[in-house]
């Protein structure tokens, strides 16, 4: 059984990541539009078309009266096509103000009825010019009469989708007559007001009537017909219904979404040329495109307000040189797939940390933003990446909430199943990653370290009047010697009246658990000092208590790790031959003088840090290999000094000497190590009565070296 990160962490992100996907296919709320459009808007600005060397030129009236319009249509005779964006201005028809007059009336009516019609002029003059007249949508009239017929490759009616409007005013009768075309005028904004696309037709009732752009084009190239494409091969119609996939020109399909809208690529300042109305010259207008429009009548487009003229020339530009930005129905479906991948990918990696799946969530984000842009720059395709970016962060923003939360209750639990055996920065890292403790149980090596107050029956019976203060001056003395442990990444195993446990390399690797340990035992002693200070401070007179001493011994082996417990209650421990041993040398440690006692393994893997002193070779069974013993006597820069290189000497001969049984050369070499600085009086009083045991008990010629009986 392994500490795992429950399913929450993962079903959060999750919930974000698919409510992120249904709002990108639903569009939900209109804010994946919303955002999609505000990013084709900046990748204009920054990239827009280049001026068109087309043949489309724009002339703003400051009014469309029919006097304005006849004039300016008779110099425009020489030009290939007129658009009209505006209606007529007109006033009441002569019949229409006959019908008013008295029934007796005749001369007035006689009067009238010589009179023209309104447009009468200007319809005169368009049998000239090749002109297309407006059709005001929303507005109530006659029905207008169309004269584009519209033709769809496919099998279904692809018109479906188109945009609908319940009424529509046509123009003048003698208007649309003359005319070479008539449309829908105006442009269509999105939810914001921003004209980004225009439409190839809009139905009004039961007719369809072409868009001011795709009659233009038509009537442009002298086509009776309007042909679309129907998008029935694409599969996701299947789902969305049949509509426009683009519309037939000359020079090749140009792309639409299902609704027949094209998206306009606009240049920076409106590349169609804008004419003076007080200049124009019919020879320089010869076969040119004019798109008329009245001053005042504006809309909004990414690069600020224009005018409806100019931007009705953008589109028609567009359509003309087949440069126009596109987005097919299924790239909506790639987007949320995107998302979907990505934010799968950032909930896998959330199991093996918060910073795996930041960087998958920043990383994708950014390749999103990456591909949309070379999109848009090499092929004019519309790819929305602050949709799915933005579900991304979401979904990772819940992840990483409830990454947090979790962590923040593993640690708590944590806390409260381990706060007496795990240090704070090892339920920190487990609390991160919970598979790092396994409580299965598992082989490991590690470094065990016992620690205990040497003399505690004599401290207790010098509080024998006073049990609180004994347990004050215990606190007193384990707290700053626990906290040395755990500072230095030991776990604490077990605590008891006289002392604690503690171990490192489990259940988090260490590399350098020995090393580790030493360091800890040295900070002890140096803490141990202290308190003594402390309590010679607190005490003076007959009534301080004794100096604390206290032991430590510290071995390295393999064991067995893992939780035990039972009844609800769990704690980590481990088990094996270095915690027999680590007990069995702090025991002994209380003999050697020296407070802190290492095993020869633990030794040889802290060498490097401090200066170990042979102290003793013991085996603890009969049969048991021996084990020698080091005390550390100083840091690495202690090892170097001519004192402790004269004691190593010297202790290197008294063993070899106790090896060989060479037990008075033992003596004198004992003798004369007692008058080094650094010697320990009490170690050489310890060899010397067994040295004088193994006289009278003669180890025999195969005696490894080791003391087995235990010398109290």
């Amino acid at each position: 059984m392994t500490w795992s990160r429950p399913i929450s962490v993962l079903l959060a992100p999750a919930l974000f990541l698919a409510l992120g996907v249904g709002m990108i296919v639903l569009d939900g709320f209109g804010l994946p539009s919303a955002l999609g459009n505000r990013l084709f808007d900046a990748y204009q600005r920054h990239a827009p078309r280049a001026p068109s060397a087309l043949p489309v030129r724009v002339l703003d009236l400051p009014s469309m009266d029919e006097d304005s319009l006849v004039r300016v249509t008779r110099l425009l005779a020489g030009a290939r096509l007129v658009v009209f964006t505006a209606p007529l201005q007109h006033g009441p028809s002569p019949q229409s103000l006959s019908a008013k007059l008295p029934p007796g009336d005749k001369a007035a009516r006689a009067a009238l009825a010589q009179l023209p019609e309104p447009g009468h002029a200007l319809a005169v003059a368009l049998q000239d010019v090749a002109g297309i007249v407006p059709v005001t949508l929303g507005a109530e009239g006659r029905a207008p009469r169309v004269k584009a017929r519209f033709v769809y490759r496919g099998s279904r009616d692809p018109f479906s989708k188109v945009p609908r409007f319940d009424t529509a005013a046509a123009p003048l009768a003698l208007l649309e007559n003359h005319a070479a075309g008539s449309a829908a005028a105006g442009l269509m904004p999105d939810a914001d007001g921003v004209v980004r696309r225009a439409a190839l037709a809009v139905r009004v009732d039961t007719m369809l009537v072409p868009g001011m752009t795709a009659e233009a084009l038509r009537v442009a190239q002298d086509k009776p017909d309007i042909t679309v494409i129907s998008d029935e091969r694409n599969p996701l119609s299947f789902f969305a219904g049949v509509g426009i996939a683009a519309l037939e020109t000359e020079g090749g399909a140009i792309a639409t979404g299902s609704d027949g809208r094209f998206w306009l690529r606009y240049a920076a300042n409106m590349s169609a040329q804008i004419l003076n109305p007080n200049a124009l010259n019919p020879v320089t207008l010869k076969d040119m495109i004019v798109v008329v429009g009245q001053q005042g009548a504006m809309v909004q487009t990414p690069f600020g307000a224009a005018s409806l003229a100019s931007v009705t020339a953008e589109a028609i530009e567009n359509l003309l040189g087949r440069d126009v930005l596109r987005r097919p129905g299924w790239m909506v479906v790639a987007e949320a797939a995107a998302l979907l991948v990505l934010g799968a990918g950032m909930i896998f990696l959330l199991r093996f940390g918060l910073g795996w799946a930041a960087g998958l969530a920043m990383g994708g984000g950014a390749a999103l933003f990456a591909l949309s842009w070379y999109l848009f720059m090499q092929q004019g395709l519309l790819m929305d990446a602050a949709s799915p970016a933005l579900g991304l962060m979401l979904a990772f923003g819940a992840g990483a909430a409830a990454y947090i939360q979790d962590q923040r209750m593993a640690y708590a639990g944590l806390r409260m199943a381990f706060s007496d055996s795990l240090p704070r920065a090892t339920i920190e890292k487990i609390a991160r990653r919970p598979a790092l403790l396994n409580l299965d149980g598992e082989i490991r090596t590690v470094t065990y370290l016992v620690c205990g107050v040497r003399g505690l029956s004599g401290l207790a019976a010098d509080y024998h009047n006073d049990a609180a203060g004994f347990t004050r001056l215990m606190q007193k003395v384990l707290t700053p010697l626990i906290d040395q442990a755990l500072a230095h990444g030991g776990t604490i195993d077990r605590l008891t009246a006289d002392g604690f446990a503690a171990f490192w390399n489990a259940p988090l690797d260490e590399a350098d658990h020995a090393l580790h340990a030493c360091e800890a035992a040295n900070g002890m002693a140096i803490m141990a000092a202290r308190v003594n200070e402390e309590l010679a401070q607190e005490y003076r007179g007959p009534d301080a208590p004794p100096l604390v001493e206290i032991g430590i011994g510290i071995a390295s082996g393999q064991v067995i790790a893992g939780g035990f417990g039972g009844y609800g209650r769990m704690g980590y421990s481990v088990h094996g031959g270095a915690v027999t041993m680590a007990g069995h040398i702090q025991a002994l440690s209380h003999q050697y003088g020296p407070a802190l006692i290492v095993a020869d393994e633990t030794k040889r893997a802290a060498e490097r840090g401090f200066a170990f002193l042979e102290v003793d070779a013991i085996a603890q069974g009969a049969k048991d290999a021996p084990s020698t013993l080091y005390a550390i006597m100083g840091s690495s820069v202690y090892r170097a000094s001519p004192k402790f290189r004269a004691l190593t000497v010297f202790h290197d001969h008294i063993f070899q000497a106790i090896r060989k049984q060479q037990w008075q050369m033992a003596r004198e070499l004992i003798a004369q190590c007692r008058r080094l600085s650094g010697a320990s009086q009490k170690l050489y009083d310890l060899h010397l009565t067994r040295i004088a045991y193994f006289e009278k008990h003669p180890p025999g010629s195969d005696w490894d070296g080791a003391f087995r009986p235990i010398l109290e």
